[in-house]
């Protein structure tokens, strides 16, 4: 198990970032590691997600929860479900940061929740600064906050180059969710 853990930031325009934090994830799992992932903004709710579909493979030691609606979020198509839904998977995710029973807690698209007014910036930058010493905590989503890029040990920013999307490519079932 970690004596320290670090916060990470999967952000960026480009492809990847969930992709990053399951690998991470299925690192941590390798080691017996007690993981939860929360999804922010996918609320698909059923097992069309492949990363929701294998969790239950690891139900022992892989909680998996999914807050949102089932579409996806911009700026203009919010509404008051989105922000209740934000407000649960928050309120979800600081009581697992304070129960000691995970390693390693993946806060999947968050970024986009407080890019859209949707978490507050202050209460996830307080949370962070006071989570347990020894747990790994990984943000991801377009848009991360500066001041939560200042406060992370790890940024990473996903830059598309070129992607198949471009040439009218659909999302694969196995490759993009």
């Amino acid at each position: 198990m970690l004596d320290h853990g670090y916060i990470q930031i999967y952000t960026g325009d480009g492809k990847g970032k969930t992709t990053a934090s399951l690998g991470l994830a299925l690192r941590a799992l390798g080691h017996n590691w007690k993981v939860l992932i929360i999804q922010f903004t996918k609320g698909d709710q059923g097992t069309s997600y492949g990363e929701i579909a294998s969790s239950y493979k690891f139900k022992n030691n892989l909680d998996v929860f999914q807050y949102g609606m089932d579409r996806i979020i911009y700026s203009h198509n919010v509404c008051m479900e989105d922000y209740k839904e934000a407000k649960k998977g928050w309120d979800k995710a600081k009581e697992a940061i304070k129960s000691g029973k995970y390693q390693l807690i993946i806060l999947d698209e968050i970024n986009i929740c407080i890019d859209l007014g949707m978490i507050k910036v202050q209460d996830v930058k307080q949370v962070l600064i006071n989570k347990p010493e020894n747990l790994e905590i990984v943000l991801t989503g377009r848009r991360a906050h500066p001041e939560l890029i200042a406060l992370a040990h790890l940024v990473t920013e996903m830059k598309p180059i070129k992607h198949y999307f471009d040439v009218g490519v659909l999302a694969r079932q196995g490759i993009e969710y």
